[in-house]
């Protein structure tokens, strides 16, 4: 499995944002500590999200930085991603991971630690534990669980625990406290007037 960045910038496709150009600003400035996720609106065509995860990829690989794609695994197979990501109503993480394949990475969501140890058990190399804080970038998510859920599912499992759900800088400290790995971000980075120092501010939380 390829080294796991602990900044992962999931891309933000909803109207009005500019997931290429987020992008574009985040690479020179977090380098091999960040990992991309393809993630897409539900009602996005398998075309579109082809179209979108090749490019990624393609900006993506002079840096040596990884991309997944998240639920849509035939895409991630399709383009050469490092593997995807899989939510709780995507295909189970045993199945998923059969058709990824045992070298690539896995992610899967997980918010308390049942759920968390039966993912790793079923070949998840890491776990996306959220929401942690509320946000507006997905609809119908379930409460926020805080840094004490994330802790209670770190403290269960032995793969990375990817914090998710309205982060911010400011609110990295308290998760990796917490015993998460790293962070995940949509709209800490895609509402920003400017990605790359919004980059720089995240990362510098995580490894202080």
């Amino acid at each position: 499995m390829p080294s796991l960045g602990r900044l992962h910038l999931i891309t933000d496709t909803r109207p009005g944002r500019d997931p290429l150009a987020v992008l574009r600003a985040a690479l020179p400035v977090a380098r091999t500590e960040l990992v991309v996720q393809v993630r897409v609106d539900d009602d996005a065509t398998d075309r579109q999200a082809y179209d979108l995860a090749r490019r990624v990829l393609a900006l993506c690989a002079p840096y040596g930085v990884p991309c997944l794609v998240n639920d849509r695994l035939h895409v991630a197979l399709a383009v050469g991603a490092a593997g995807g990501h899989v939510g709780a109503d995507d295909l189970p993480v045993g199945a998923a991971r059969r058709v990824l394949g045992a070298t690539a990475v896995l992610g899967a969501t997980a918010r308390e630690p049942v759920a968390a140890t039966e993912a790793v058990a079923a070949g998840a190399s890491y776990l996306g534990v959220g929401p942690c804080h509320a946000t507006t970038t997905k609809v119908g998510l379930p409460a926020p669980i805080g840094p004490d859920g994330v802790r209670a599912v770190a403290e269960a499992v032995a793969v990375p625990v990817i914090a998710i759900g309205g982060v911010t800088a400011a609110s990295v400290p308290a998760l990796r406290a917490a015993g998460a790995y790293g962070v995940a971000v949509v709209g800490a980075l895609s509402g920003s007037t400017d990605p790359a120092r919004a980059t720089a501010e995240l990362l510098g939380a995580l490894t202080c």
